[in-house]
């Protein structure tokens, strides 16, 4: 019972992951207006290149790209590694979360804030763009299941901790706008880390911008030298975000 009870979680986060690629895919083009997308389920799966509805068999979580070699069936267009990518992270962490967490209240926010991180730093990766559509709800959510106690951590490290982050980025972005004439952080990042600080608390915020901008700037290191991108190249700062705050967050549960 206890095999049947894992490889059910199991497959079921594994189709959770699949909807997240939907969100992934199409709520960027829905933000753009784009006629293709017009909602998050309509029309049907289908192979973003030649358009070819999928069939049920080509749209089974990880097993399809695999059994394929990530290739449209019909066309032959790469599909992106993406895709298996997020359902095994969804799997995984719904599994892990399990592992340390009571099948309660307490699991489902820590699931909801994994998964949420994990749409949006993809969608920054592609789009460059973190959406309010999710970054408020999240923050909101944060501020609600403190109440509740579904969190742990009392309610004004939390109110605290949305006000800073904020705060504390939009006054870096505005600044060096002023003496660089040019923007360097979006508001996305900022309405994001805000969230962050209603989840975690104002205490672990200086932990998430150390940890956040030591990755970005590693990042941008190893393109210069391997690839020799410019310095000042425009990288993605939401997914550091995300995994910094899915960093301490873990640790905050297992330890």
């Amino acid at each position: 019972m206890e095999v049947a009870y894992w490889l059910i979680g199991g497959l079921m986060a594994l189709a959770i992951g699949s909807f997240l690629n939907v969100v992934i895919s199409r709520l960027p083009l829905q933000l753009q207006q784009d006629e293709v997308a017009a909602t998050l389920f309509y029309p049907a799966s289908h192979c973003p290149q030649c358009k070819t509805p999928l069939r049920w068999r080509d749209n089974i979580p990880v097993l399809s790209w695999l059994w394929l070699r990530g290739q449209c069936r019909y066309c032959g267009c790469v599909v992106s590694m993406r895709y298996p990518l997020v359902e095994i992270l969804t799997s995984l962490s719904a599994l892990s979360l399990t592992c340390y967490l009571p099948f309660d209240k307490h699991l489902v926010p820590a699931l909801l804030f994994i998964w949420s991180l994990l749409v949006l730093a993809w969608i920054d990766i592609e789009h460059f763009l973190l959406p309010d559509v999710i970054t408020l709800p999240l923050l909101w959510a944060g501020l609600l299941f403190k109440t509740m106690g579904w969190l742990a951590g009392p309610l004004n490290e939390a109110v605290i901790g949305a006000v800073a982050g904020y705060l504390s980025l939009w006054l870096l972005a505005k600044i060096h706008q002023r003496l660089r004439g040019f923007e360097a952080l979006g508001m996305g990042d900022a309405k994001l880390l805000a969230a962050m600080g209603a989840w975690l608390g104002w205490p672990l915020l200086p932990s998430v911008l150390l940890f956040a901008s030591s990755g970005a700037i590693l990042c941008v290191l190893i393109s210069r030298m391997a690839w020799q991108r410019e310095v000042n190249h425009v990288i993605a700062f939401g997914p550091w975000i995300a995994l910094s705050a899915i960093s301490l967050f873990i640790h905050s549960i297992i330890f």
